[in-house]
């Protein structure tokens, strides 16, 4: 699988000709749309300064028109008429139309100038501009109209050449310098982004280079000359996600070191027991054999049980789902469960303050595994050295806390465990001394306070031992927070 992942990432383009295409698409459709803004700008100024012209020499035409004794005319010489309309680039055309009711009629100048007259017979407008086709030249016409001294049309029309000059011009001067603007800049642009797409390069090397068993954090040369804060902030990223595979990886080890180490004892005792019985001939001691197999195996079904209860807490961690639940019946629910057993082991079970309707966020399973802990040490370690022995679950509000806090509490009237000792019999693997006088020793493999401790820190809440009454035997509570803390929280 690996193979053609690896020619389905060779095929993809590198993050610098991408970012590069990115960037140089877009400049390039801004410049190419600037430039035609431009172009078109400094044409419509360039047609203005020469319509500008024309339109003063069809003024001056029309200044001198008159009416003589054969009706109108102009009054300048052809000397003055090719000093008025000389251009020094451009061929200029001029002619002044009578109008009359029927029409229009030619009094000078060149014919055919005039444009067809507007449709329905309207006059036209004071000013015209148009381009036409005279005489096989494009040309720049204008069409003046005055009513003074008598209606009449003067027109003036200058051929383009100029102008489509002065736009070739404008194009041969302007693009050359920007088409270089944009190569230096493209240069430049692809030096800076390849500088800060560098320590990418680098971090990948980095990665592809490491053992499949280092899990350390990144050299931190890598995250501080970082060119950017998202870069800086992705090497972070995989710190955290290197810390979090590592001990992923170390709590895997470790549950299968324990479960190698510790269930070897009560196999080793099945193993015995049934080589011992093989070896005897009398029905009694096979019994007795077998009675101490099922011993064996309870005790390594137990120890499964809480394996499997502290890897589910490891991995329950971050996709929790905590709901509200009414404490009560849930306890009263578990304690049903544990009476058959308490009756077999002749302790007392008892419960008080379940009645209320007291919710808390949680979750179910986690609080039953809690909950059935405490309880299995009580009936394990918390039995009277004399006398009857009782085990009581209470629960109550938290004095201490700011709200509606509660407290789950499970009291039992054995041996307890000194101040100095509760601290460290919350570790894996750990019993206390005085638990070691216990009826029950042997029976348990130290990992139940440490899966109630846990599970409460899944479910925000806390364990506390504290003495039991008047000092003897224990008393385990859970603090659960009041239910709109936990919410925020």
């Amino acid at each position: 699988m690996s193979e053609p992942a690896s020619r389905s990432s060779s095929s993809k383009p590198p993050l610098r000709r991408r970012l590069l295409r990115h960037v140089l698409g877009p400049l390039l459709l801004t410049w190419a749309l600037g430039s035609l803004l431009a172009l078109w700008v400094a044409s419509y100024f360039t047609q203005r300064a020469f319509d500008r012209s024309m339109l003063d020499d069809a003024l001056l035409l029309a200044r001198h028109l008159e009416v003589g004794a054969q009706g109108l005319q102009l009054a300048m010489s052809s000397e003055d008429l090719g000093t008025v309309l000389y251009d020094q680039s451009e061929r200029v055309f001029y002619a002044v139309y009578a109008v009359h009711d029927g029409g229009s009629c030619l009094i000078v100048g060149s014919p055919g100038l005039l444009p067809a007259p507007p449709r329905g017979g309207a006059a036209p407008p004071e000013l015209q501009y148009l381009d036409q086709d005279y005489r096989g030249r494009a040309v720049r016409t204008l069409v003046l109209r005055r009513d003074a001294p008598q209606p009449a049309l003067v027109v003036v029309a200058q051929t383009t050449v100029m102008r489509q000059r002065m736009r070739e011009e404008l194009l041969l001067f302007a693009l050359p310098p920007q088409v270089l603007l944009l190569v230096g800049l493209a240069g430049w642009l692809r030096h800076r982004i390849g500088r800060d797409v560098r320590p990418l390069a680098a971090l990948q090397q980095a990665l592809q280079a490491r053992p499949p068993s280092d899990l350390s954090a990144l050299p931190a040369e890598l995250k501080t000359e970082a060119p950017s804060r998202e870069l800086e902030q992705l090497g972070h990223s995989i710190d955290g996600l290197l810390a979090r595979v590592e001990a992923s990886v170390r709590a895997q080890r470790e549950f299968a070191g324990n479960v190698a180490h510790e269930l070897r004892t009560p196999l080793a005792g099945v193993r015995a027991a049934a080589e011992y019985g093989l070896a005897q001939s009398e029905p009694q001691r096979w019994r007795e054999q077998l009675q101490a197999v099922l011993a064996s195996e309870g005790r390594a079904s137990h120890l499964v049980d809480q394996l499997l209860a502290l890897a589910l807490a490891d991995e329950s961690r971050g996709r929790l789902r905590l709901q509200p639940l009414v404490l009560g019946e849930l306890v009263r629910e578990l304690l049903l469960r544990y009476l058959p057993r308490a009756d077999q082991a002749g302790v007392e079970l008892g419960a008080g303050g379940l009645e209320g309707g007291e919710q808390v966020l949680g979750d179910a399973g986690l609080i039953e595994g809690m909950l059935g802990n405490l309880l299995d040490n009580a009936l394990r370690y918390g039995r009277a050295a004399s006398g009857p022995s009782s085990i009581s679950v209470e629960l109550q509000p938290d004095q201490q806390a700011q709200g509606q806090g509660l407290r789950l509490c499970v009291i039992d009237n054995g041996p307890g465990i000194p101040a100095a000792q509760r601290s460290a019999v919350l570790q894996r693997w750990a019993q206390g001394e005085a638990l070691c006088q216990a009826p029950a020793l042997g029976q348990g493999a130290g990992l139940g306070l440490s899966i109630v401790e846990r599970y409460a820190s899944l479910l925000g809440a806390s364990l506390s031992l504290e003495p039991g009454p008047d000092g003897q035997g224990l008393r385990a509570c859970l603090v659960f927070p009041p239910l709109a803390q936990a919410a925020k929280g």
